[in-house]
C-alpha cells in the first residue's frame, strides 16, 4: 500500500443493502471503496485494482465466497490480498472452511460497526507492515548480494580478487582435469612499473592499472575472466583454450596495451606489458602448478626485453 494513497478496500455481498451499508461505513473513514455483487465480479476487479483488503460474503448466486477465495490465493498477483469474510453463517464449520481456503478473519451478520472498523484498521495495518517487511527483506538481499560481490572484486581495478580468482580456476582445473579438455594461464605484468610511480606518483599509477586491467577485460571472452595477482601483475583463467590460442590471445592484449593513450593530469602516457601462457600439461596435478609455470614465463618474457609473450 502506497502511502500517498488511500487503501482500496473491494466488498462483495450480492445483497444491494449490505453492500450500501458496509459501503457508506468504510467511505466515512477515507478508504477508496470498490463495491460489486457477484464473485466473478470480484475476481476481475481484483486482479484489475490490486485492492488492499477484500470483505467478501460467503453466500452468492453465481460463485460462493469460498470458490472466488481460493480462486485468489491460486493467482500470485493476488494471493497476498488479506481477504474478510462476511457472512450470516455463524456455524463453527463455515469459519473453519473460511480460514482453511486462506481468509484472514470472519465477521459475522448482522456485524457490528465498531466490529467491521477495528478488523478493517488491523488488518490493513499487518498487511502494510507485511509489504514494508518484504521490501526490507529485499533490500537486505540485493544488499548482501552486492557485498557478496565487492568481496570478490579487486578494489582498485573492479576485476577478480586473487582469492576469487583462485576459486575459479580451482573449479576450471578440474573440470579440463576430469575431461581432458584444454584450459590456458596466462600471466601478465605492467612493464617498468616502479618508474611510472616514482615519476607520476602512486595515483597515475592507479590510472594505469585500471586502464590496463580494463583493456584487458574487454578483450577477453565471457567464459574467460581476469584477476589482479598482485601489483601491478594480473592473470586470466582461458578455458577450452589451448597453447597456441592463449599465445595468440596475449599477443592481442600486448599489441592493444601498448597502442594505449592514457590520458591523465600529468599527461599522456604509454605502458607495455610483458605476458606468459601456459597450457594444462598431464603432469598438471593440480592449478597451482599451471600458474607457476605462467608465472615462469612471464619472468621469461621480462628478461627477454619486456613487451612480448613467452609460451611454456
Amino acid at each position: 500500500m502506497s502511502n500517498n494513497r488511500l487503501p482500496t478496500i473491494l466488498i462483495v455481498d450480492d445483497v444491494p443493502a449490505n453492500l450500501l451499508l458496509l459501503t457508506q461505513l468504510l467511505d466515512g473513514q477515507s478508504y477508496d471503496v470498490r463495491p460489486v455483487t457477484k464473485g466473478a465480479m470480484a475476481l476481475a476487479a481484483a486482479r484489475a485494482i490490486r485492492p488492499d483488503l477484500i470483505l467478501l460474503d460467503i453466500r452468492m448466486p453465481d460463485m460462493d465466497g469460498y470458490t472466488v477465495c481460493r480462486e485468489l490465493k491460486a493467482d500470485p498477483k493476488t494471493s497476498s490480498i488479506p481477504i474478510i469474510f462476511v457472512s450470516a453463517l455463524d456455524d463453527i464449520d463455515g469459519k473453519v472452511r473460511a480460514f482453511e481456503c486462506g481468509g484472514v478473519d470472519y465477521v459475522t451478520k448482522p456485524f457490528q460497526p465498531a466490529e467491521v472498523l477495528a478488523r478493517v484498521r488491523t488488518h490493513l495495518a499487518l498487511a502494510q507492515a507485511r509489504t514494508a517487511l518484504e521490501m526490507a527483506n529485499r533490500e537486505l538481499q540485493r544488499s548482501l548480494a552486492r557485498e557478496a560481490e565487492l568481496a570478490r572484486i579487486d578494489w582498485l581495478t573492479g576485476v577478480y580478487n586473487r582469492s576469487h580468482f583462485y576459486e575459479l580456476a580451482t573449479h576450471e582445473f578440474a573440470i579440463a582435469t576430469r575431461y581432458d579438455q584444454p584450459l590456458a594461464i596466462c600471466m601478465l605484468d605492467v612493464d617498468h612499473f616502479k618508474q611510472i610511480n616514482d615519476r607520476y606518483g602512486h595515483l597515475i599509477g592507479d590510472q594505469v592499472l585500471c586502464t590496463v586491467a580494463q583493456t584487458a577485460a574487454r578483450q577477453i571472452r565471457a567464459a574467460d575472466c581476469i584477476g589482479r595477482f598482485g601489483g601491478e601483475e594480473f592473470i586470466l583463467l582461458l578455458p577450452n583454450t589451448d597453447i597456441s590460442s592463449g599465445l595468440m590471445l596475449a599477443e592481442r592484449l600486448r599489441a592493444s596495451i601498448a597502442a594505449l593513450r592514457i590520458q591523465t593530469e600529468k599527461g599522456e602516457i604509454t605502458v607495455t606489458i610483458s605476458l606468459g601462457v601456459a597450457g594444462r600439461q598431464p603432469a598438471d596435478a593440480v592449478i597451482e602448478r599451471l600458474i607457476d609455470r605462467a608465472d615462469q614465463a612471464l619472468y621469461a618474457a621480462k628478461r627477454q626485453g619486456r613487451n612480448c609473450v613467452v609460451g611454456v
